[in-house]
């Protein structure tokens, strides 16, 4: 049975958060990112699968540089060299807004690179006989694999980033696509495999997998009988919405955390062995992801009396060990009364956090709840030295600070009100 390698968003150009390798000149998270396709290249290439599969998003922005471009053809190349099939969808990071503009991938097709097919517009792909719908284009390994798929690629109707090929369909092009891949359904060769390849949403399913306003495909036409694997892609995610049954419909999920939301989320591409009404699934996981690590600590008013031990022992008890913040991106998010701004020393932390790669203190300093004073009093019944006790009180100032607090303005207001000699 043919076995494929399927991965997806792999979001190259990414590099928020850190510095600049100063060998390469790229961003160090940037290398992060190449280093996790570079591990899923080596693995095609070294367990010789039959089909990459590659479901959109190659890079993170439309526009990526010349360098950006050269990195993830390096990678590409070495799949062709290898003569292992290729077959990349357009997603919505690589499509450049602006009817008849080229998309970030389009060299590949157009410089015909031998076993690499880039898709960028929906597509019947079968054995000999089996071309249908808005491109004629065949991809002769297919025929080898005894495989037939259905492709899918991104698209945003009703906006400059609209494809061309979206006129041969009118203006109603998005709700034409299921009925679209039931036709082709229709005209699949009962005998043989079919895959169904998109980067799209997915109606019914989770409403983190729903991120898209472009392309949704309802989940009940993914796990129709008749399609034997379904490979998605544009959710950073990885899950199977469909478990506990056939077809499996996986998003693999990006090949990088990018940021504190991912935080707890592991990384995996997939490898699947695909067989008529029985395909097996094999989830592989990235294992040198960059660990990204969020705390908090929210101190209380009535903590006790601050000093700048005290409150430096809070924020590294927050923390986890030195030996367990190495090489990680690193976030302690800090809620505190603002009287206790002079309490926080910084550099400390960056002592504690020195092994990290990033470390970022967030700061957000709040102010005790407004002064109150009885229904039946007014603030102008007060007297100063009553209205200080009450302003110290709601910032959260022990009881002896205030009495000597009070004390030392009594004595500036007894100055202030003697007459002048």
């Amino acid at each position: 049975m043919p076995r494929i390698l399927h991965f997806s968003d792999a979001n190259i150009g990414a590099a928020s958060y850190g510095r600049r390798d100063p060998q390469t000149g790229l961003p160090v998270r940037v290398m992060d990112y190449l280093k996790s396709l570079d591990t899923i290249i080596e693995t095609a290439v070294t367990e010789k699968v039959d089909l990459v599969m590659f479901t959109g998003n190659a890079y993170h922005h439309h526009s990526p540089s010349l360098t950006l471009q050269r990195e993830w053809g390096r990678r590409v190349m070495r799949l062709s060299k290898a003569s292992i099939p290729t077959m990349i969808l357009v997603g919505s990071h690589d499509l450049a807004p602006g009817l008849n503009r080229a998309h970030a991938l389009e060299t590949f097709n157009v410089l015909e690179v031998p076993y690499v097919r880039v898709l960028d517009k929906p597509v019947f792909l079968g054995p000999s006989g089996f071309k249908s719908g808005l491109s004629n284009q065949e991809f002769s390994p297919l025929d080898k694999l005894g495989l037939q798929v259905i492709a899918l690629p991104w698209f945003m109707p009703f906006t400059r980033s609209a494809p061309a090929w979206m006129a041969e369909m009118g203006p109603d092009a998005s709700q034409h696509i299921p009925e679209l891949v039931q036709s082709w359904l229709g005209s699949t060769d009962p005998a043989l495999p079919t895959i169904l390849a998109a980067h799209a949403a997915v109606q019914d399913s989770n409403p983190q997998h729903s991120t898209l306003s472009g392309l949704a495909l309802p989940l009940s036409l993914l796990k129709n009988p008749r399609l034997d694997y379904v490979a998605l892609g544009s959710s950073a995610n990885a899950q199977d919405l469909n478990p506990d049954g056939q077809p499996p419909v996986v998003y693999p999920g990006s090949i990088e955390r990018a940021d504190f939301r991912e935080a707890g989320q592991d990384r995996y591409f997939v490898l699947v062995e695909v067989e008529r009404g029985h395909t097996l699934v094999e989830w592989r996981k990235l294992g040198s992801i960059r660990p990204f690590i969020n705390c908090s600590l929210t101190i209380a008013p009535d903590t006790g009396t601050p000093s700048t031990e005290s409150v430096t022992k809070q924020l590294k008890e927050a923390l986890p060990p030195p030996d367990e913040l190495k090489d990680a991106v690193v976030r302690l998010v800090l809620e505190y009364p603002r009287q206790w701004e002079t309490w926080i020393d910084e550099a400390a932390l960056h002592v504690h956090t020195a092994g990290a790669f990033v470390f970022h203190l967030v700061k957000r300093p709040y102010r005790q709840s407004p002064i109150q004073v009885r229904i039946d009093q007014s603030v102008g019944s007060l007297s100063a030295p009553d209205l200080l006790d009450q302003y110290w009180k709601s910032n959260g100032i022990p009881e002896e600070e205030r009495a000597e607090l009070l004390r030392l303005a009594q004595a500036v207001i007894e100055v202030s009100q003697k007459p002048p000699e």
